[in-house]
Parts: structure tokens; sequence; C-alpha cells
């Protein structure tokens, strides 16, 4: 491939360098703020046989060109354009720009959630192993591998603890990354995390039945009382009062003379936001909290297999809006409380609508006789049934139009399987075929099944309208003839 008259092409087809805000790239795809994304002359760029597909979203412009290549390609792209040493985030940023509030809300939310989702992912998947090793009548009739080999219960005891550490101390990392989202020191969000799971606070998640018992202790300070209550797991108190120290912390290094603000600043930042987190902004926050999460589980519950098929049809309309980022944050809090919650219904949503992407992607390989749309929608195929879904639904289903509407239709029949079935995720993964070990033991088989369903019913389908599609065509042509 010549790298440089490709990326001569590309910059020609999206509107010269005048056109180029940021440009950086990923594992696979060139990411781009363009000035004016309607200058995009996106007939030239489907011609390209080194571009395997495009999309828009959160204020940038993706070029799908393939791991490797992108490496070279963007090498000589930053050349001609003269934006050199560019990371994704200084796109993120040139993009955001263009973005309505609604957009910019979950680019925030996507912001602290993502760095954070390894330990959770980590912790979820060590989870998953404790239940294999625990869960009766999985591998042997009648008994867990524990019971069976009791030479196993330590290590399942330590894999428990392991698995338990990044939910127990969640805030710490929440404060720590929404903290260093929000402008303030990162560290100084940390330790206001440490200080809502400090061990001498009633455990948060004992904290419904020490309010039944009236077992709750409280600071008494100048006869105002203070409940001694801590906030393990929780996501919502921790947002809130990492915003406030950012913003308190701003203020005071404003204010405060320069020879004292290093002694000064975080001092009175802590104790600040400590005082405000345990009087207004953690009771509230956590009553919000769980109101959001019983609504959650109440529409979960309560629409049954209608609201899973409802959810299923809409979630890949949802990834087009970037909306799907906004979920991290109600996953977060449903694993975080599994005792409550059970589990994410999410997360096995989304891992049907990949596999329906998938399929109805692959489908397409055996239906047009293009040859590079069958080269990209093998390797984008397989990718949405590993978990990442993009560059199937926007390099070749939405463009086709039929596959997607086709992958929609085989997402919303199995996610109304999966919901009947109350099959829930106990850790974040890849949403798709490696998905298995994030799923509840007891409904694995049902996963499995659905994943099956949203495969045949995608595939059935995307060939269906494939051949509708085709008929109709062929009818306008021949009326256009006549």
């Amino acid at each position: 491939m010549n790298y440089k008259e490709v990326s001569k092409e590309i910059l020609e087809a999206i509107g010269g360098k005048e056109n180029v805000a940021a440009a950086a790239h990923c594992a696979t795809r060139l990411r781009l703020a363009l000035h004016d994304e309607d200058k995009v002359d996106q007939a030239k760029l489907d011609e390209m046989d080194a571009v395997k597909g495009t999309y828009s979203t959160g204020g940038q412009y993706q070029i799908i060109i393939g791991a490797g290549t992108v490496n070279e390609v963007y090498k000589e792209f930053s050349k001609l354009t003269g934006l050199t040493e560019m990371s994704t985030k200084d796109v993120k940023d040139a993009g955001s720009k263009k973005m309505n509030p609604l957009q910019r809300f979950v680019k925030m939310l996507s912001d602290i959630f993502v760095p954070i989702i390894p330990a959770i992912v980590a912790g979820g998947l060590l989870m998953g192993i404790n239940n294999l090793l625990t869960a009766p009548d999985l591998f042997i009739a009648g008994q867990s591998i524990v019971e069976a080999n009791p030479g196993f219960a330590d290590l399942a005891a330590l894999i428990n603890t392991f698995a338990n550490a990044a939910f127990v101390f969640l805030p710490i990392l929440i404060g720590f990354s929404a903290t260093q989202r929000f402008g303030g020191n990162p560290y100084l969000g940390a330790t206001l995390g440490m200080l809502m799971v400090h061990p001498d606070l009633l455990n948060g998640w004992g904290y419904g039945g020490a309010l039944v018992s009236g077992e709750i202790q409280v600071w008494n300070i100048l006869g105002f009382e203070i409940e001694k209550i801590g906030y393990q797991g929780t996501v919502l108190p921790v947002l809130v009062a990492s915003f406030i120290l950012a913003k308190i912390e701003t203020y005071l290094r404003k204010v405060i003379p320069s020879a004292l603000d290093n002694i000064l600043t975080p001092l009175l930042t802590i104790f600040i936001t400590g005082i405000l987190t345990f009087t207004v902004v953690g009771p509230i926050t956590r009553a919000t909290g769980n109101l959001l999460t019983d609504g959650l589980i109440f529409l979960y519950d309560g629409t049954g297999f209608i609201g899973g098929a409802i959810f299923g049809l809409l979630y890949a309309p949802i990834v087009i809006t970037g909306m799907h980022h906004s979920f991290i944050a109600v996953e977060t809090q449903l694993l975080s409380d599994i005792s409550k919650t059970g589990g994410s219904f999410i997360f096995v949503i989304a891992a049907m609508s990949n596999i329906a992407q998938g399929a109805a992607t692959l489908a397409v390989t055996f239906i047009t006789n293009d040859k590079k749309t069958k080269g990209t929608a093998s390797a984008a195929g397989i990718s949405a049934l590993l978990g990442i879904s993009e560059p199937a639904m926007f390099g070749v289903n939405l463009k086709l139009r039929y596959p997607f509407i086709g992958a929609i239709i085989g997402s919303g029949v199995a996610s109304a399987f999966v919901t009947f079935f109350k099959v829930k995720a106990i850790a974040l993964g890849a949403a798709g075929l490696p998905g298995i070990i994030s799923i509840k033991t007891d409904t694995i088989i049902f996963y499995i099944i659905g994943m099956a369903i949203s495969f045949a019913v995608a595939f059935i389908a995307t060939f269906s309208l494939a051949n509708r599609t085709d008929k109709k065509v062929a009818a306008l042509s021949r009326k256009e003839a006549a």
C-alpha cells in the first residue's frame, strides 16, 4: 500500500487540511475532528480500498482502516496536515465543542468511567471465577467444586476477596477519575473516596438493616448529629461530591495567597467537602441513587420480556447517538450491589445487540458480490461477535440499511428471551461471545441460547430483507424501462 497516496486521497475526500481541526488514531481508526462534515465526499471514501468504513459520533469523524495500517497512514496524514503529536483526547476535546449539552453530559460520564472499567472488569470476572468454584450443580451434581474438593475453599475465598476490592472501594476509583475530569486534584478526589469508605463508618451495604434496628451511630457536634455511614459501592454520591470538591479547590486556589496555597487549599478542600458530603450530598444522592436503581429494577421486572424486546430493538439506535456510554454509570451501580439487583441486564441486552449486528454483517458476505464489501463485512462481523460492533454497524449495516433492520429484529427477539429468563451479568466485559464468563452461572445456558437466537434471527432476517430489496429494485427498474 502506498500510504502517502492513501493519506492524500483521504485528505482530499474530507475537504482538505483546512477542514481538519484535530487528528489522531486508535488501534484501527483515524479519529478526526472536522470543521464541517458536510464537506466530506463520502462516495470517494467508500470507493477507496484502504477504507473499511466510516462513521461520525460524538463530534468525531472516524475512518476505519485496520490494525497496523492505520499507524502508517496517520504518519503520512499528519505530515500533510501539519497536525503532529496529537492524542485521541485532543480530538475528543475538539469534537466536544460541536456537541449539544446532552452529548457533553454523556461524554463527561464516559470520560469518568472508561478509565476505571479495567478495574471493574477484573473484579467482576474474578467474581465470575469464584462463582464457577462455588456454584452447586454447575459441574458436579448436587455439589460445587469447592464442596467436592475442600482444598479449593481457601482459593475461592482468596479470589472472592480480590473480586470484591474494586466494588468495596469503588468511591476511591470514581473520586480520582471524576475529580480529574472536573479539573481538580485527582489525589484529593481519591482521598475523598477514602473518607466515604473509611472502616470507622457503618458499612454502606448494612445501612438498611441498621436503619430498621436503630443502630446507626452518629457524630454529635455542638448538638448537631451527623450519621456515620459509609458509601461502599455507591456511584452518585461520590460523583456529586467530586464535582463539589473540584469547584471548591479551584475557588480556593484563586483566593488563598500562593505562600499558603499548598497548606490551606488541600486542608480546607477536604474538610469543607467532607462536611458537605456527610451532611447534605451523601444522604440526598444515596436516596436518589437508590430510587434510580429501584426504578430500573421495577421496569425490568414489571415490563418483562416486552420491555426487554423494546430495549433490544432500541439498543443499536442508542449506540448510534453515543448515549450508550451513559449506561456505564448505571451498570456500575447495578454491579456494585448485586445482592440487591442480581446483576446487570444492560450488559446482556448489549451482547444480544452485538451478536445480531455481527450476524447481519456476516450475512452480507453471502449476499453481496462486491469484494471490498465482503472483506470489510467478514472482519467487522467477527469483531461484533467478540463484542465490538461499531465497525459492523457503521461500516456495513447502516450503509446498506437492510442488514441494520435485520440486526435490530434479531436483537429484539433475543433480548425478549433473555429477559424472560432473567439473565444478568455479574461483571463488565466483552458483550458478545466472550461475555459468557460474565454471566450468572445459573443462567449461562440461557445466555448461550439467547446468542444463538440473536444470530439466527438476524442472519435470516437480513437474507429475507435483501431478497425483498432486490425484488423491489428489479420492479422499479422494469417500471422505469416500461
